[in-house]
């Protein structure tokens, strides 16, 4: 049987740079989100209020993503899973993934552990 990553534009870049002290990213529990019509909403929660000054959306790679985050996972398996769901460049998906976990942890929405 085939490995359908190993078919994948540059998934030969995610197998050779796998980081083998993994960096797990799940979500801060200190966050509230729902699917409303369609969209992902997370709102951050601060002493038992949600923060309306803080309300976030995303895009379908986001709003996978951030399901995938529930259970959390590293870079590596998030990058693995947007090149093989939108057949993109696995070095493309790894950048714009750690990108995204980046811009997401800034803001609070994640935890690394």
């Amino acid at each position: 049987m085939s490995n359908p990553q190993s078919e994948l534009p540059g998934s030969e870049y995610l197998t050779s740079q796998l980081n083998t002290t993994a960096v797990r990213h799940t979500r801060n529990t200190s966050i509230v989100s729902r699917d409303v019509a369609g969209e992902t909403i997370v709102v951050p929660i601060c002493r038992g209020v949600g923060d309306l000054d803080s309300v976030y959306t995303f895009n379908q790679v986001g709003k996978g993503l951030w399901q995938l985050l529930e259970q959390g996972g590293t870079a590596e398996e998030l990058a693995n899973w947007v090149a093989t769901k939108y057949k993109v460049d696995a070095k493309q998906a790894l950048t714009d993934v750690q990108s995204y976990l980046s811009e997401l942890k800034e803001i609070g929405l994640i935890r690394v552990s």
